[in-house]
């Protein structure tokens, strides 16, 4: 039996919409775990050992953009395997659509920009690997494609 020395982790993630149209966040050079420096993601992250899946989520949305958000229907589930700090992980992956009363982003140092934009439009910005996977789904799901 071969040994796997990935640590298996599950993630939250969300596609946050206003008005019509989804957020992305670039990823930040100060973003110490980082692994996308200058590409777009959605907030969310690891689930944290005893946290509701969405209270994280909720948590995790307020603290990379400030917004609060009402949790709508799950999208997309999705794993990766980066490394991290010279750690491999495994991560599991679930995206929620998600809705914010306010287009008023305030962002943490884990993220230098972001865009509201249509989710049509997705191809035209240089989203981390997977991502489209989950605006297709959007897409999908709501007739859109």
């Amino acid at each position: 039996m071969v040994k796997n020395k990935q640590k298996l982790q599950v993630a939250v993630k969300a596609l946050v919409f206003h008005k019509g149209e989804a957020l992305i966040l670039r990823e930040s050079s100060k973003y110490k775990e980082g692994t996308n420096v200058g590409k777009y993601d959605v907030p969310g992250g690891r689930i944290e050992p005893g946290c509701r899946y969405y209270k994280n989520l909720i948590r995790e949305i307020m603290e990379e953009t400030g917004l609060s958000v009402r949790i709508g229907i799950p999208l997309h589930v999705d794993e990766w395997k980066p490394t991290i700090s010279g750690k491999k992980l495994h991560i599991f992956g679930v995206y929620f659509e998600c809705f914010a009363d306010s287009d008023k982003v305030r962002l943490s140092k884990d993220h230098d920009s972001f865009e509201w934009i249509n989710p049509r439009n997705y191809k035209e910005y240089n989203l981390v690997s997977g991502l489209e996977k989950v605006f297709e789904s959007y897409l999908r799901i709501n007739g859109r494609k």
